[in-house]
């Protein structure tokens, strides 16, 4: 699976040591499961192998023999996994909806008791949610699932999707804004429905 990524160039100015054989192979092994799980829960594992199997690669194209900083080339990594995320977009938006579909299926709404109580469980919204993720901006998206699920903060996420950090936290505050509104509605929904 050999797609095209548009990474963020590596730069000389990052490093304090040559990227070589030793180098990466040791990146790897300190990076490469971490990378692969937060691919997985984007893409699933089958995929996320692919996509971390090629993020490496793009890296060893670009390798060259340039300076790096390893900080800085893991969230270089990331930012080319994210790139090589984008042509999976379509189908995690519609995985993200098959799985809000199937929860809402499974949904018990016999007894508004439980349901009430049942809200304030995160598997309830877990279905909502997931929609709701889907109904983001991709560029939301890709920022707050940097930050939640590889904990990466602004600045290293700015650096993994080559934008400024300013950019980067009015994307994570926007996210967080509309997910806070459709939770707010959810919880309004929930009450509305206790006093019927």
């Amino acid at each position: 699976m050999r797609t095209e990524a548009a990474p963020v160039a590596l730069t000389p100015e990052v490093g304090r040591a040559v990227l070589d054989e030793a180098a990466l192979l040791e990146l790897y092994e300190s990076t490469a499961e971490r990378l692969h799980r937060y691919v997985a829960r984007r893409v699933g594992p089958d995929t996320a192998q692919d996509v971390v199997s090629e993020a490496f690669l793009v890296l060893w194209d670009q390798r060259a023999g340039q300076a790096y900083d390893a900080d800085a080339v893991r969230a270089w990594l990331y930012g080319v996994a994210t790139n090589l995320l984008r042509g999976h977009v379509r189908a995690e938006e519609r995985k993200l909806r098959a799985w809000s579909k199937e929860h809402a299926a499974r949904t018990d709404e016999a007894d508004i008791g439980d349901r009430v109580s049942a809200a304030a469980d995160a598997d309830v919204l877990a279905g909502p949610l997931t929609s709701w993720l889907a109904e983001l901006r991709v560029e939301e998206r890709e920022v707050l699932l940097l930050h939640a699920w590889a904990d990466f903060t602004p600045a290293e996420i700015a650096v993994a999707l080559d934008v400024p950090v300013a950019t980067v936290r009015t994307r994570l505050h926007r996210g967080r804004a509309r997910l806070r509104t459709r939770l707010a509605a959810t919880a309004h929904d929930f009450t509305e429905d206790s006093h019927v």
